[in-house]
Order: structure tokens, then sequence, then C-alpha cells
């Protein structure tokens, strides 16, 4: 058994891919070993080209077990040039959780050699020096085959650069063709075209109109039309439609479109067609509609779903899906959302909006404000002894108050992973209640004792009730 592949904590503890795990275990009795999955890692790879494929260039595919060949011929203008365009992809690897390294170069060859054996996050070699550039790295980084690798060590060459001087004639008849073919791939003396994949088309319905349609009514009977195409061809493939968009073409060349979203993937004729027809009067026709296409941008499978008291002789659970979408349709996606709790100590990042019907994660034990004020207010006047007393007096937004009950210090400090100036921060919490009943959440920047943790201002955070 051979490691396949090491996290950087096994790496830096000498375990390297291709070493035998008893050696592995020998050096750290306590490893931690999973089974490789060469099918996960290709299935992976391929969701990464097609996402490359769509976002960032149409030309894109799987380069052996662990990488991806992206053509940047006239799309890296588009992202500010080659450098920036890597430095963008280098982001989006670390955002989803991948250790990334890339190479640029003109052939294949030499960036899949440079991005594997380089040691730079991003490499890029200058057109014509290929030979250079691959000199110093190992003959493995050629793509070559287990059998010619022992046959060149066994005649004691170790780099590209050596090999790269010997003469062609030898090297052809001791080797054979591949190594040649790789070596001249990698130099641009030899053409290698890549396979891209190609993203599958959403699922769609066109219709062509004789005469242009120019009122709602007509548009309207032919988008039901459409709907009923497109839907059996979702139902055939046993997926159903989260986005839908309406495309109009024009007799005069324009398009017109309109788009829709559900909370739940849904083949409900009725309920698709009704939230269409909401944007219908957004239409344009201009001097009439002459073909209509229906897209499905966005699908997942539909699965049966279980009636939730049906059998047991309970009402049913209302589906609240329906009338989520109708109220996105009507106000916006953005303008309907549920809170949601989330792992964090510092107040402000412990919720999030999340989707109106997604399962909403537990709220925090302790007690918080109904209402958090985005961003905290700064109050004046405050009236408190050091180094860990509440309020007595303080001012805020023009008014005075005095506080006659309080509850705190609750001490929460800086998340020092996220940013380095958190490293030493501290707020110091307090519940007040002033003599109106009003009921506050105030924190102070700082312990009370080291001016490093904070400058001792204070914030009002929260509203009680």
């Amino acid at each position: 058994m051979l490691v396949a592949a090491a996290s950087p904590e096994a790496r830096a503890l000498g375990i390297a891919a291709g070493m035998a795990v008893t050696h592995a275990r020998a050096i750290v009795p306590e490893l931690d070993v999973a089974d490789h999955d060469p099918a996960a890692d290709a299935a992976l790879l391929e969701r990464l080209a097609l996402l490359a494929a769509r976002r960032w260039t149409p030309r894109a595919c799987v380069a052996g077990a662990d990488g991806l060949f992206l053509d940047l011929s006239g799309v890296a203008h588009l992202f500010g040039g080659e450098e920036r365009m890597c430095r963008r992809l280098l982001a989006f690897c670390a955002r989803a959780g991948f250790t990334a390294r890339i190479a640029v170069a003109e052939t294949l060859g030499a960036a899949h050699a440079l991005a594997r054996c380089g040691r730079r996050a991003l490499t890029r070699c200058p057109a014509g020096g290929e030979a250079e550039a691959l000199a110093p790295l190992p003959l493995a980084a050629l793509r070559l085959d287990e059998d010619a690798l022992a046959a060149a060590r066994r005649v004691g060459i170790e780099t590209v650069g050596e090999l790269i001087a010997l003469p062609r004639g030898p090297l052809g008849r001791r080797f054979g063709r591949h190594l040649l073919t790789r070596l001249d791939q990698a130099l641009g003396r030899a053409g290698e075209a890549i396979d891209p994949v190609v993203p599958e088309a959403p699922p769609a319905a066109m219709l062509r109109v004789f005469e242009p349609l120019m009122t709602a009514e007509a548009i309207d009977a032919a988008l039901a039309t459409l709907l009923a195409d497109l839907l059996a061809k979702l139902a055939e493939a046993g997926l159903a439609a989260r986005a839908l968009t309406l495309l109009c073409d024009r007799v005069d060349g324009r398009t017109e479109r309109i788009a829709i979203g559900t909370a739940r993937g849904t083949r409900d004729a009725k309920h698709l067609h009704r939230l269409l027809a909401m944007k219908i009067e957004t239409i344009d026709p201009g001097f009439g509609i002459e073909t209509l296409r229906l897209v499905a941008g966005r699908c997942e499978p539909l699965r049966a779903q279980a009636i939730e008291g049906a059998l047991a002789g309970e009402p049913p659970v209302p589906d609240l899906a329906p009338l989520v979408d109708r109220l996105v349709g009507r106000l916006g996606g953005g303008r309907l959302y549920r809170w949601s709790g989330r792992e964090s100590d510092v107040p402000e990042r412990s919720v999030e909006r999340s989707a109106p019907l997604a399962p909403a994660a537990g709220w925090p034990a302790y007690p918080r404000p109904v209402c958090l004020l985005a961003p905290p207010e700064r109050v004046e006047n405050v009236v408190a002894l050091l180094p860990d007393q509440p309020p007595r007096r303080f001012t805020w937004r023009g008014r005075a108050y005095r506080v006659v009950r309080a509850d705190g210090p609750e001490r929460i400090y800086g998340e020092w992973w996220r940013r380095a100036a958190e490293a030493e921060a501290v707020r110091d919490y307090f519940q007040v209640e002033a003599e109106d009943g009003a009921r506050f959440w105030l924190y102070r920047r700082g312990d009370g004792v080291d001016p490093s943790t904070g400058d001792l201002s204070w914030y009002l955070h929260g509203v009680f009730g």
C-alpha cells in the first residue's frame, strides 16, 4: 500500500506521495490514513472543469489525476491580463479549500511540468523559454511512463536538461518514440491538442410563430405551450425547475427577457405559469415577437417527498413554497429571507441570512437582544468604574439615560484567525436597564487594564424587547 496524497501537515513530518504506508506509520504512528477514491477525484475534477468552462474559458479539460488545462487565449484580457486572471483563480481555489499551483506557458507539456514541479504558486514561462525553464526539473515532469523513467535512471539521466543535451537519434533507439514525443510537446516542437469539456445545454423549449405576437394575451398563450413542452423534457430527465428564463426575440433583432426562481424544484405547470405571467406586462413587444424560448437555467432532481401528518390522521403541513415564490416574484429575491444562527462568538457574525425555506441553525443559549444595531452606535458621556463595573450614565442619540439595573460583564474576545487586528481585541458587554424601563446591550472596547485590548470607547449594540 502506497501513499497517494499527503496533507501539508503530513508532508511537514516527512511523508510524501509514493511512500509505503508502513514506512509512513513508522514515522508517525498516529497517522490518519484514508482509502484513496480515484473515481471521486475524477468526478470532482470533471465538475471543476465544467465550472471553469462556464466561468473562465470555454476550453478547459482534465489534466491527469490532479489538475486542469485551461486555454487562456482570447479570454485573459477579460480578467485584466494573464497574471490577474491567475491570481483570481488562486483566490477562488483557496476559498473552495484547494491548494493550487498555476503555470502559464505556450505548451501544455511545459505548463503541466512547471505547475507540478515548480516551487511558486504562480509560474509564468515566457514564449521560447521552455527549455530553460524545464532544464532543472526531474524527468517525471514530462509525463513519461515508469518504464521510460527507469530506463533513463539506469543510464544516469535525472533532469530534463540532461535529456535535452543528448542527441535525438540514440534517444529514440534506446527509449522509444514516446519519450521524444513528450519532449517535443513540452518544448513546442510538436503540437498537442486538448479535448475540452462541453457543458450540457440546459433544458429548453422553442416556439416560432407565423404572425408576430403583439399583446400580453398572445404571449401568455404561447407561454403555456412552451411550458408544457419544457416540463415534458424535465419529466423525462427526472428533473425539476428551480430557475426559468423566457427569451422573446423581436422582429427588430432585440431580445426581451423575464426570469423567475423557485424556492424548491417543481414541475407544477400552473404554479410556474402563474409566476411567469406576473412579469409578462414588463415585456415590450415592439413591432412584434417572432420567437419565444423558455430555458430552465437551474434544475435539480425531483424526488418523492413525504406528506407529514396525512397517514397519522393529522392535518397535513401546508406547503409554503408556492407562497414564497409569489412573494419573491413581487418583492424581489433579496427581500425575503430568514435569519439563521452561525458559529461565532462575535455577535454581528453569529447570525446570517438564509433562504426562506432553508433549515435554520440553532441560536445561542445565552441571552441576546431582539434587535441588533448594524453597525453598533457610539454612546457618549459614559460614567463607569474600571475595570469591570457597569455604566451608570450614558447618552445615546442625544438623550441621557441613567442606569438603575445592570448585569455583566460578558467578555468576548476577537477572532484572531480572521484578522490580525483582532488578536488582542476585547469587548466587555453589559445588559443595562434605564429608569424608564428600556433595556440596552452596551459594550466597552478593551478590558480596562491593558490599553492594547481597546481604547475604552462605549457602543450600544442592541435593544431588548
